[in-house]
């Protein structure tokens, strides 16, 4: 008998002031003792909500419509509370995705281990508990704002650990977290799993951990289970459109030539009613019957999948002809719209940057690639003028040095140097249209009337790829899709018409489906309007793509710099080796030149985006 089964599951969202929507649509799957499952998926695909009703976690109105979910032989989606609090964190436990908000901040990390051990009438050793996550016994003594956002994931980690569960639901535990720190913790989970011997259950819309990882792995779209396989077959072969458009948007960035791919549309509105396949308008390859029937979840090739088009285990071919990223030239004799030589920039005694140079040239892209707090995102600050260097010269044109302007002229310079956020949650005010996000800097800048303003805002929208603009303008934040919404802190990034654009990790927060066709954007607007860009990333990936030059940040300072491909494919320096050995690498060994691979072994049969060499 499996350890968890989930049978026919529903959960439906019933908001007073808007129709029901089935979040979670009909899941059955199970989990055995000391399996590896990955759950797959887009946000709003029903993952996390899944997770919760698992954990019997659900809060109005959000609930349960149908199904069960069995644990052990107990059924957990009709037992009470009281039955259900000697099950939690002794046999089922968690991590979320966001450690800060699972720590309590105003005990220490010992304490919440005590509240643990006291709440299930248990002794445990908290010590030993850190060790198997490498920290060290005086992390006990501190409060969770003094540690850094590995060492509370690993405390996260730690504490669902502590009454020996049977099983770990993961919910987007590295979300976040910089590729290393991230490599860290999941090479000690896998460790910690085979050694512990309990079953978990992976939820991420990080395809490369999740496929590395997982014995199996499940896909979920719009509510559904839309596959399901051994992760080496899927690797091999994806069965359902939809996994192949996910797993075309990851490849090796180490590769001489790469493909990556993206899958246009959005998700459905589960509000609607759906009669045929929910994935219909986005795939490549549907045929009239999609439109209309609804398919089963059947045996396919190693595992199941939901699709008319799977026979006899083939799987279907979602191929898609697009292509964009190609070299820009280097062409020496442009002039640099700006220079930095030797900046640095302390914070008491702390070099946060240490004798930093670059140029940043017209319609080409310089990424800075670095861990968390290796001084990248205090560069992006150097730039833009909101901090001024304690050494070294930033220079603007040639003339205009940026660490002496103030006041109007500082203000008139950042006309000219524009940032791209990371958080597009985060970056719209919530109460205000997008025109307006958009006129604000239209106004005060270029001087545009109301009128006129609203007209270019239109404008700006269309150049992103929102189109018609007019269905756009007048909507608030929380009515776009984050991809949407980036795109519109995009465009108000265009509006003054910069020379520069700052993009500070603008794909971190989106879903791996929707990173590539950002990635797409930010290229056209570099070619088609000649702007220098200063990518920031610790996705490698995503710099392979999109940077003609790349500079290697390690606390401060600049350890390896060079053409994108050339540092990347012939890394010289350990931390620049060790930021590629991070990487996630499923289905193959790590290696430091895979040119002389298959193409079919760097990404999907299916992806399309290709960056030559």
């Amino acid at each position: 008998m499996a350890l968890l089964e989930v049978r026919d599951l529903s959960v439906t969202y019933s908001p007073r002031d808007s129709s029901p929507v089935r979040a979670v649509d009909g899941v059955s799957f199970d989990v055995a003792d000391g399996e590896f499952v990955g759950l797959l998926g887009e946000s709003g695909s029903g993952k996390s909500t899944l997770g919760n009703a698992i954990l019997a976690l659900l809060d109005k109105p959000a609930a349960v419509s149908g199904g069960s979910v069995v644990f052990d032989g107990t059924t957990v989606t009709s037992a009470s509370e009281e039955e259900l609090r000697p099950l939690r964190w002794a046999k089922i436990s968690t991590v979320f995705q966001s450690s800060m908000n699972s720590l309590n901040p105003v005990i220490t990390v010992g304490a919440q281990f005590a509240d643990t051990f006291a709440a299930h009438g248990r002794e445990g050793d908290a010590r030993h508990l850190l060790e198997l996550v490498s920290l060290d016994a005086d992390v006990l003594q501190r409060y969770p704002h003094e540690l850094s956002g590995g060492m509370k994931q690993r405390v996260a980690l730690a504490l669902a650990l502590a009454l020996e569960p049977r099983f770990v639901l993961l919910d987007e535990p590295t979300t976040g977290l910089d590729v290393v720190v991230q490599r860290n913790i999941l090479d000690r989970l896998r460790e910690l799993q085979k050694e512990l011997g309990f079953a978990v259950l992976f939820i991420s819309h990080d395809l490369g951990t999740v496929m590395e990882m997982a014995d199996r792995v499940m896909v979920m779209y719009a509510g559904e289970l839309v596959e399901d396989q051994p992760a080496a077959a899927m690797m091999r072969a994806q069965l359902h459109p939809y996994t192949q458009g996910l797993l075309g948007s990851y490849a090796d960035p180490r590769a001489s030539q790469i493909s990556v791919d993206f899958i246009p549309g959005r998700p459905p509105n589960l509000a609607e009613r759906q009669p045929g396949c929910r994935f219909t308008p986005r795939c490549p390859v549907a045929v009239d019957a999609c439109s209309t029937t609804h398919p089963d979840l059947l045996p396919a090739g190693a595992g199941t999948a939901r699709c008319l088009l799977v026979e006899g285990g083939q799987p279907v071919d979602a191929h898609r002809a697009r292509t964009f990223v190609v070299e820009r030239t280097n062409n020496e004799q442009i002039e640099p719209v700006l220079t930095v030589r030797n900046a640095v920039k302390t914070y008491k005694a702390n070099r946060a940057v240490d004798d930093v140079s670059f140029d940043l040239k017209p319609g080409r892209v310089t990424a800075l690639v670095g861990q968390s707090g290796s001084g990248k995102t205090t560069i992006a600050r150097l730039v833009t003028g909101v901090e001024r260097p304690t050494e070294g010269t930033i220079s603007f044109q040639g003339s205009t040095e940026v660490g002496k302007l103030r006041g109007r002229k500082l203000r008139a310079y950042r006309r000219h140097t524009q940032l791209v956020f990371q958080d597009p949650f985060a970056a719209l005010n919530p109460t205000r249209t997008v025109a307006y996000a958009l006129s604000r800097p239209l106004r005060n800048h270029l001087k545009l009337s109301t009128a006129d303003a609203r007209d270019r805002a239109a404008e700006l929208l269309e150049t992103v790829g929102l189109s018609p603009a007019a269905q756009f303008l007048d909507k608030l934040p929380h009515q776009l899709s984050g991809g949407q919404r980036q795109r519109v802190v995009i465009a108000r990034a265009l509006a003054p018409e910069p020379k520069i654009l700052v993009a500070d990790e603008p794909i971190s927060m989106l879903d791996v489906s929707i990173r590539a066709e950002i990635l797409a954007l930010l290229d056209q607007l570099v070619k088609d309007r000649g702007i220098a860009m200063l990518y920031i990333t610790h996705d490698l990936l995503s710099a392979r793509l999109l940077a003609d030059d790349v500079l290697v940040l390690n606390q401060g300072k600049v350890v390896e710099s060079g053409p994108t491909l050339n540092v990347i494919q012939h890394a010289q320096d350990p931390y620049t080796q060790l930021l590629l050995d991070s990487i996630p690498t499923p289905g193959q060994t790590v290696l430091t030149d895979v040119s002389s691979l298959p193409s079919d072994s760097l990404a999907s049969p299916n992806s399309s985006v290709v960056r030559g060499s």
